[in-house]
């Protein structure tokens, strides 16, 4: 997804983006990031939707 999709979705999470000075664009963070830093920024993503590994599916 998009920083601009998820925020759409999910407000507060947008807090998470100014904080690595990501604009809300439509650019997928798989572009946006490095495997490392895309890792840390969605763990920081799930933990303020209250999102899992459990509740999550792969791709989706």
């Amino acid at each position: 997804m998009s920083p601009k999709a998820i925020v759409e979705v999910w407000e507060n999470t947008a807090t998470v983006f100014e904080e690595h000075n990501v604009p809300l664009s439509e650019n997928s963070l798989e572009t946006l990031f490095k495997a490392d830093t895309l890792n840390s920024i969605l763990a920081k993503l799930n933990e303020i939707v209250g999102s899992s590994t459990t509740t999550c599916i792969e791709g989706g």
